[in-house]
């Protein structure tokens, strides 16, 4: 087991230590020299240079451009947002602060417009009468849409589906598609036993599924049981000590579980197309990442 592993295992027991910067960058030079010794061509190896190389300087700039623009921004500009919902909740425009987000940038900047001129000639603002109603709705749509379960493609599928960011990133091949299609002529999902994905992250796993569908139900995850999720993102990032497994419905190889799971040595099968509409919390499945399938025991 490599001293990287080591360092997993240790955490997930609850071990505080140290991160091991100095075995991350050995087992680092280890893993490209290898790769590259098993290149033949001179050709091979200088484009396994440059794109190393490339690598190695962008990644970094991507790792700020997380920090700055996705973390620590977005925390100021919504907390600020925040604060604009309490003068609106104030003024009765807004039945609570979160409302706010059920309105456009536009429509905020009017809404503001308001309260200021109903305040400066001492009058009534139009806001009260027509807000409330209108985030109500909205909320129903909104609901709406979490409650329906689209099919994993629409329309006709090219013949050939070759756009690296379609299929690195989300997962959509033409042998996706075939899969899906299989489970769409199956029908009913309780009949489904059997789910096809990619092989986001080697080993095999049995357990406990839970389906999150979104980030509000990860509290709902329990000690190692298989997380069942349409995608994940950064925010899901603390579950991954808690679990031994990722099935996505959307995801390549490069999509975030997958990358993920590598990094703690756990399997994920990703890009699965319906696997939150098929597996059920509480089922006793079986994901093997080495071929990219998950078995359902009913």
């Amino acid at each position: 087991m490599s001293s990287i592993r080591i360092y997993i295992e240790k955490l997930k027991e609850g071990h505080s230590i140290d991160r091991p910067v100095g075995a991350v960058k050995e087992e680092r030079k280890r893993l490209i020299s290898e790769y590259r010794a098993l290149l033949k061509t001179d050709e091979d190896i200088k484009t396994f240079d440059q794109l190393h190389g490339t690598a190695e300087l962008v990644f970094p700039y991507v790792e700020n451009h997380m920090f700055y623009v996705e973390h620590w921004f977005h925390s100021v500009f919504w907390n600020k947002m925040r604060e604009v919902a309490v003068i609106m909740t104030d003024h009765k425009f807004l039945k609570g602060q979160e409302d706010i987000w059920y309105m456009s940038r536009s429509e905020i900047k009017e809404a503001l417009w308001d309260i200021v001129t109903a305040w400066a000639t001492g009058t009534k603002g139009y806001g009260p009468l027509h807000w409330p109603k209108e985030v109500a709705w909205r909320k129903g749509v909104y609901q709406k849409f979490k409650e329906h379960r689209p099919l994993p493609a629409y329309g006709t599928p090219p013949e050939i589906i070759s756009e690296p960011f379609t299929v690195v990133l989300w997962g959509v091949t033409n042998e996706s598609m075939a899969a899906w299609s299989k489970l769409k002529e199956i029908g009913d999902p309780d009949k489904v036993n059997e789910i096809e994905g990619f092989a986001g992250s080697p080993g095999v796993v049995e357990g406990i599924a839970r389906v999150c569908r979104s980030v509000e139900d990860i509290g709902q995850l329990k000690e190692g049981e298989i997380l069942v999720a349409p995608t994940t993102s950064p925010s899901w990032a603390p579950v991954f000590q808690k679990i031994k497994g990722v099935i996505t419905d959307v995801g390549g190889i490069m999509s975030h579980a997958a990358i993920v799971c590598r990094e703690y040595g756990m399997p994920a099968v990703v890009g699965t197309g319906q696997a939150t509409a098929i597996i059920k919390s509480g089922m006793k499945i079986k994901l093997n990442g080495d071929t990219g399938r998950v078995y359902i025991e009913r």
